[in-house]
């Protein structure tokens, strides 16, 4: 129902307006009725309403007052509509230029209430669509642009939209949340559902006013079911409770009889949103590394735990290894890793304590390989610690494995070195003269050695002018021109021997590039 408010103030006209028609039909009820326009003032400061309908002449605010203060003021957007019994277009003129909806001459008819309330209901809805589309398209800027600071890659535009729309504290954290199938199998869209219900009741648990979650696909990965949280360390506080305990209320509330779990991986806190990428960074090779970690709902990336004692256990023993692997210096790796093994294998330190210092440890690992170049993929970094660390047991396999990986990681972050840019560059075109006749790809190359592939598609342009798809097409057209000129073999053999399964397709492309058929190229038709 949308709510009328009536300022007429002659009282019999008032009620005779009330009668006239049966509002509840038109989808209409009279929220109240003011005798002048004062007292609307009064009455829109207590109730909002969706329709005035207000007399010209009255005692001590007249009509056309009332609606410059309400606009002026911003005490109502409800339509406005003006019934007068005076005919001078000078009202008409001022009511248009403070936005009045409709201007009526009394006495009003029926039939004329009918069509004013139908005309106001259309423009309602118009007014709610476009409101609905507006929030929608400010809901994908939000997003838009926090993701872009999420990444690194936000601008000064960016940061100005979210931090109008977002205050926090000093101390703010990312933290990613993920589902994960408590029992029987589960479909990817039933998971999608549950997903979408952990966002509504995060929305519901923090507040409907709350702009700071970031729904699905956060980082690209649509096998990823996620949800992101901008958490202000100072929302716990507030409460009177510690940040742990307030984090696991919060998850434990919105995944309440849920079939699935819902994880969270909390990065480092940092002191403004300008830097939320650190945070976003590190609350996701938090979720790299889960598998380190003791099985909880609320992981840590790399906050400092301490002992009983207060004693960090093995800071400064780790910190010397990493210095020794960076440094791919064999003799040193040995002497440190040896230290760092037995104090992780201290019988007098619990597992958990042990698994947050290994996952220190690997994570840093990994940050040395993200620091030769920042165009290294940070998950193939990630895989590559886990084959080593898991297949080869270098966690479990004893003293001696745990040293030898070190080693091995430390000559990898050489080759690494060796690997960037031009280096890169190089051996994928090996790789091309070596196997053109298989079906390689730049996604794999990009995994092989360890390099971004937009990155690694975007040097391969500069370097050569043209796509590595472009230039992998045209090395396989010069062999089978080669085949062609100095063969007897078919030309479907042929296709199939420069690694084109489609006959058709290869015809087509080797026209493209030789400007004739593969058979008159063969018989030494003039092709350009």
């Amino acid at each position: 129902m949308l709510k009328v408010l009536l300022v007429e103030d002659e009282q019999y006209i008032a009620q005779g307006l009330s009668m006239l028609i049966d509002w509840e039909s038109c989808g209409y009820e009279i929220a109240g009725t003011a005798y002048n326009g004062q007292e609307a003032v009064e009455f829109l400061q207590d109730t909002p309403v969706d329709l005035i309908l207000s007399d010209i002449k009255m005692p001590v605010m007249d009509g056309i007052t009332l609606l410059k203060k309400i606009r002026e003021e911003e005490l109502s957007d409800a339509f406005f509509v003006i019934l007068s019994g005076y005919g001078d277009f000078s009202y008409a003129q001022q009511a248009i230029k403070y936005k009045c909806t409709d201007y009526i001459l009394k006495p009003i008819q029926r039939q004329q209430l009918f069509a004013l309330l139908e005309k106001v209901s259309a423009l309602y809805k118009k007014q709610k669509k476009q409101e609905t589309e507006q929030q929608k398209m400010g809901r994908a800027y939000f997003v838009r642009y926090m993701q872009a600071l999420l990444l690194g890659r936000g601008d000064a535009e960016a940061l100005d939209y979210i931090q109008k729309k977002v205050s926090f504290s000093n101390k703010i954290r990312y933290i990613h949340m993920e589902l994960e199938e408590k029992g029987d199998s589960l479909g990817f869209q039933d998971m999608r559902t549950y997903q979408k219900v952990v966002y509504q009741n995060c929305r519901k648990y923090l507040g409907s006013e709350k702009e700071d979650l970031v729904f699905m696909d956060i980082v690209g990965r649509k096998e990823w079911l996620d949800i992101g949280f901008l958490y202000d360390v100072g929302i716990a506080a507030e409460k009177g409770m510690e940040e742990e305990s307030y984090l696991k209320a919060f998850l434990e509330a919105i995944a309440e009889d849920l079939p699935v779990k819902v994880r969270s991986y909390v990065g480092d806190a940092v002191s403004s949103i300008e830097d939320i990428s650190e945070s976003f960074r590190t609350a996701i090779l938090a979720r790299s590394f889960h598998v380190f970690q003791v099985d909880k709902s609320i992981l840590y990336y790399s906050e400092e735990r301490k002992e009983t004692s207060g004693k960090i256990i093995n800071k400064s023993s780790i910190e010397e290894l990493l210095k020794a692997v960076e440094e791919n210096n064999a003799e040193k790796i040995l002497e440190k890793g040896r230290i760092v093994y037995q104090e992780l294998n201290q019988q007098n330190v619990d597992l958990e304590m042990t698994q947050m210092n290994m996952n220190y440890l690997l994570v840093n690992l990994a940050h040395l390989g993200l620091g030769e170049d920042e165009s290294l993929n940070q998950d193939e970094i990630i895989q590559y610690i886990r084959r080593n660390v898991f297949e080869n047991s270098a966690l479990r396999g004893g003293q001696e494995n745990f040293c030898r990986f070190m080693q091995e990681y430390g000559e990898y972050l050489g080759e690494l070195r060796k690997n960037t840019s031009h280096g890169v560059l190089g051996c994928v075109e090996k790789e091309i003269r070596e196997h053109y006749q298989e079906n390689i790809t730049l996604k794999e190359f990009s995994k092989k050695y360890f390099v971004n592939s937009a990155y690694l598609g975007q040097m391969f342009r500069k370097q050569y002018g043209i796509s590595f798809k472009e230039y992998l097409n045209n090395y396989r057209i010069e062999k089978a021109a080669e085949y062609l000129l100095h063969t007897d073999d078919k030309i479907y053999q042929i296709a199939d021997k420069v690694g084109y399964k489609d006959l058709d397709y290869f015809i087509n492309k080797f026209i493209a590039v030789k400007g004739c058929t593969p058979t008159n190229y063969r018989k030494k038709v003039n092709c350009r």
